[in-house]
């Protein structure tokens, strides 16, 4: 039978819950990390990331809703994390857009769902799920653990590149860079509520079930992404 985990016991599990299908070794990371990909692999990336991370401020909405008034730090991050999704300086997703256009493809392109993998509408179902049907505290450990922070390993990973190889310009890949920082934080943050807040044996196990599935879920996400859009390209190249 199960027991309540220490924090630091607790912590340790939900990172190796990620480990093992963490999408900074997935081959779309990799193939863009290494500079295989040309800019219309970008475009797609960004037609499909647009609806996966574009909601992402109506997720915590729904987590926001559920959270009891007692919880006041879980509260204030929820909010924090939405506001700086849509209202602090620029939206995310304008500087999504910013950077897709770079890449040659349009805002109408970017914001049209019929654009999108079936493998990206189903990472985007699955947040709209878990946020409007599981307790606060899963909810927290699947969308802002589970996903939110692998993103500034991710990212570091793939960006340097951008201005090596690609020759985009700081404001160009502003997006990046802000997430970076702002989802280290979060992720931090994300942390630290559910090691508090999940009080129990039943919220832990499901704590870690959810984080579990939710790296699996980016991580199918991210292979649909490159067989999708880039394998074949890739194959022809090599050939």
């Amino acid at each position: 039978m199960a027991e309540l985990l220490s924090k630091d016991e607790f912590r340790k599990q939900l990172e190796e819950a990620i480990k093992g299908n963490h999408s900074q070794k997935a081959a779309f990371t990799e193939a863009w990390a290494t500079g295989k990909l040309a800019r219309e692999h970008f475009a797609r990336w960004a037609e499909n990331h647009y609806h996966y991370v574009g909601p992402f401020a109506d997720y915590l909405a729904y987590i926001y809703a559920h959270t009891p008034e007692k919880y006041t730090e879980a509260k204030d991050f929820t909010l924090q994390n939405m506001y700086e999704e849509e209202l602090a300086a620029d939206r995310h997703t304008d500087l999504l857009i910013r950077f897709a256009e770079t890449c040659g493809t349009t805002r109408e392109r970017v914001e049209d769902p019929n654009n999108m993998a079936p493998t990206t509408l189903g990472l985007q179902s699955w947040c709209y799920s878990i946020a409007m049907r599981e307790n606060f505290v899963v909810a927290t450990a699947a969308l802002v653990v589970g996903l939110e922070s692998q993103v500034p390993d991710i990212y570091r990973k793939q960006t340097p590149i951008l201005r090596e190889k690609y020759g985009f310009d700081d404001e160009q890949i502003e997006f990046f860079d802000l997430h970076i920082v702002s989802d280290e934080i979060h992720g931090e943050r994300g942390y630290k509520i559910v090691l508090e807040c999940a009080d129990t044996v039943e919220l832990q196990q499901k704590c870690l079930e959810v984080v579990r599935t939710g790296a699996k879920m980016r991580r199918m996400y991210m292979d649909g992404l490159y067989n999708t859009y880039v394998a074949k390209d890739l194959e022809t190249v090599q050939s």
